[in-house]
Order: C-alpha cells, then sequence, then structure tokens
C-alpha cells in the first residue's frame, strides 16, 4: 500500500491529506465510473488509481448486486443492469453497460466482474462472448462455436479464467474446459454426462465450486480438481432455482399456482444439511391493484442482500417485482422491461491480458454504446 502512495509522486494527491489517507480512505471508495474520471485530473491521480494492488483492492469493496437486463426505451439497444437495495427506488437500478443490437445478447455466467453473454446471431446460431462492462473490454468467442456453455470459474491453481462447456458431437459428447485467453481449443474432461445440466437454470459458484440442481440432486464441479460429485438436495417440486446465501447455499421453487416461494438453506455444507428458510406468499391483490393485466408469474428469482432475503418475480404484463420474505411487496419497476438473472456482478477494473489474446477484442467500441 505505501507502494502506491510513494508511486503517486511528490505532490500529495490531495493537499493537507497524505497520500495513504487519499489513496485508500478516499479513491478506494469511489464506485467503478467515478474513479475511471478521477484519472483525468492528473498523471499522480491516474497512476494511483492504475495500480494493480489499488485496483484489487478497489474490487474487493465492490458489492456483490443482483444483475438484470433489458431492452432500453427505443428498443435498439439492451441495458445491463444492477439492483442496489441500499439506495432510494429511483436509485436502485444502475445501467452497468449499454450494448447495441438489443435482441443478440443473454448474459449467461459472470464470475469477478467479468460477464459472458450468449449471443443469438442473424442466423440463429447460439455463440458466446465475452465482457467487462467496467473497463469496457469485449471479445467474441468464436473458438466455442457448437459449445454450450455450463459455467465460468477463476481455477486457483493457476489465476486462470476457465469456462466449463457442453458439446454434443458425434465424434466425443461430454463435458469440455477451456481457458481464456489459451490457444489451445477446449480440452475434454472425464466425468457424467452433463446433458441434464443444460436444463438446469444455470449454476451458483461457490466454495470453489459449480453448482446446479438436477433431477433432486445436486451436481457438483470442484474448480480445482475440475472434476464432478453429487450432493444432497431438498425434496422440492415446481419452478426450482439456487442462489448464494452469503457463504451458504441457498434453493427455492415456485409453486404450480405461481403464488408461493419455497426457499431452504444449507445450514451444513459438509454435511450437506438443509433447512427451511420460509415461505413468501405473493401479495396478489396488492399487485393486481397496481395492474388490470397482471397475469401469472413467469419468472423468479431469490435474491440475498445484507442480511436480507428478496424475491424478484416477473408478471406477464412485463412488470418486475421485489418482495421480502414476510410476502411484503418492497419495490416494483413497472416502467420497462426488465428480465431478473440469478447472477451477481461484483465491478472490476482490474486488467485481463487474455482479452488480447481473443480475436475480435476492442475496448471502449462496439457493441458498447
Amino acid at each position: 500500500m505505501a507502494e502506491v502512495a510513494r508511486a503517486a509522486g511528490a505532490t500529495p494527491l490531495l493537499p493537507g491529506l497524505p497520500d495513504e489517507i487519499a489513496i485508500w480512505e478516499i479513491l478506494l471508495r469511489l464506485p467503478p465510473k467515478p474513479l475511471l474520471r478521477s484519472r483525468a485530473v492528473c498523471p499522480a491521480w491516474r497512476r494511483a488509481t492504475s495500480d494493480r494492488d489499488f485496483l484489487l483492492a478497489h474490487h474487493a469493496r465492490q458489492p456483490s448486486l443482483p444483475l438484470l437486463y433489458g431492452d432500453t426505451d427505443d428498443l435498439s439497444s439492451m441495458d445491463i443492469i444492477t439492483c442496489d437495495n441500499r439506495h432510494r427506488a429511483a436509485d436502485k437500478l444502475q445501467s452497468v453497460a449499454r450494448l447495441d443490437d438489443a435482441s443478440c445478447f443473454i448474459p449467461v455466467a459472470c464470475c469477478d466482474g467479468l460477464l459472458v453473454f450468449r449471443t443469438n446471431s442473424k442466423r440463429g446460431e447460439r455463440r458466446l462472448s465475452i465482457c467487462n462492462p467496467a473497463t469496457r473490454q469485449y471479445a467474441p468467442l468464436h473458438q466455442l462455436n457448437g459449445f454450450k456453455l455450463l459455467g465460468m470459474y477463476p481455477h486457483g491453481p493457476t489465476g486462470e479464467y476457465r469456462l466449463l462447456l457442453y458439446l454434443k458431437s458425434d465424434a466425443q459428447s461430454g463435458s469440455y474446459v477451456f481457458t481464456l485467453g489459451s490457444a489451445q481449443p477446449p480440452r475434454h474432461i472425464r466425468g457424467p454426462d452433463a446433458k441434464e445440466l443444460m436444463n438446469s437454470r444455470g449454476s451458483v459458484l461457490l466454495r470453489g465450486s459449480l453448482h446446479w440442481h438436477t433431477d433432486n440432486l445436486i451436481m457438483v464441479f470442484d474448480t480445482t480438481t475440475e472434476s464432478f460429485r453429487q450432493m444432497r438436495s431438498p425434496i422440492i417440486s415446481g419452478h426450482v432455482g439456487m442462489f448464494e446465501m452469503g457463504d451458504m447455499l441457498g434453493m427455492f421453487s415456485l409453486n404450480d399456482e405461481e403464488t408461493i416461494v419455497d426457499i431452504w438453506v444449507m445450514r451444513d455444507y459438509q454435511g450437506q444439511v438443509w433447512a427451511s428458510k420460509g415461505r413468501v406468499e405473493f401479495p396478489i391483490e396488492e399487485l393486481m391493484a397496481q395492474s388490470e393485466d397482471l397475469g401469472s408469474c413467469w419468472e423468479v428469482e431469490t435474491t440475498y442482500w445484507d442480511g436480507d432475503l428478496l424475491v424478484l418475480a416477473k408478471f406477464d404484463d412485463g412488470s418486475l417485482h421485489q418482495i421480502d420474505i414476510a410476502g411484503k411487496l418492497v419495490d416494483s419497476f413497472r416502467h420497462r422491461v426488465l428480465c431478473p438473472t440469478q447472477l451477481r456482478l461484483k465491478q472490476s477494473l482490474v486488467p485481463h491480458t487474455f482479452f488480447l489474446a481473443l480475436e475480435g477484442y476492442v475496448v471502449n467500441a462496439s457493441p458498447f454504446i
């Protein structure tokens, strides 16, 4: 830390304050966008806020926020949005990136500020791409055409970021691992046929493993050994999803009537002990009073933030509602069509060299607006 302050220069960053305080108590607390703008103040500010140790510390301070996406008002682009419950209702939704051609990008994985999209080509082909919304870096993943994404993770022993993939092929169907930035093609790994994971709602990265719920059990992929195992799941039915609750794994289910969400948490990860966390009953009468065409709930996610559990429920009329575990309506977002995801974004300004090795890499250019 002292090295960063010394590197800032002999002239104090802020007159009257030691650089240690200016950097580690003030600049470190800025959100990513204001921090980037602060680099224009002077070369010393730019050096101080570009140091890798500083950026790692800055990333560690960022909140991990629920991620949403939706078309902009003119339907010509798509917003990547975080939902921050620390703010008032009008300021909860914050756009972290805007991408052109709204119909083509769907966020499907997120890790350490990196975001993977599934892109739908004009020919109907599904492809993958990766970006860092904070640094506005983007690259298509051409070498993965034909593969389907199961999850993204940091590989602890090497520090590399890797993608877990599934390929259905006459030659060798199964699971594959691809290292971002590598010139090598995805490598096949031993394990169970992971095609059933494609029907799950996506993976949750927790305790160094990816988790999926499928067929009343949990499939687990250890990101260090890169091997699969199974864990117990509560016996539940209906529309099922998983989420991260601090250092615990959570699970929820929406009943067939689409009015109640039951929530469980794994109290003992090693012992695989599950416990009921509660039941959320939607305030249907209150919701219907807001809309004559409410319809049914066709998408639901459960999120955990600062000790609170909230259910995000999207209805047929396009409205998105936040409901707490007591069934109280916390907030409603009706001014635009928003899609909730199970992803959480923890923004990062840490540069990643693997982008430079990806064909088609751009920074601060299309598809960013």
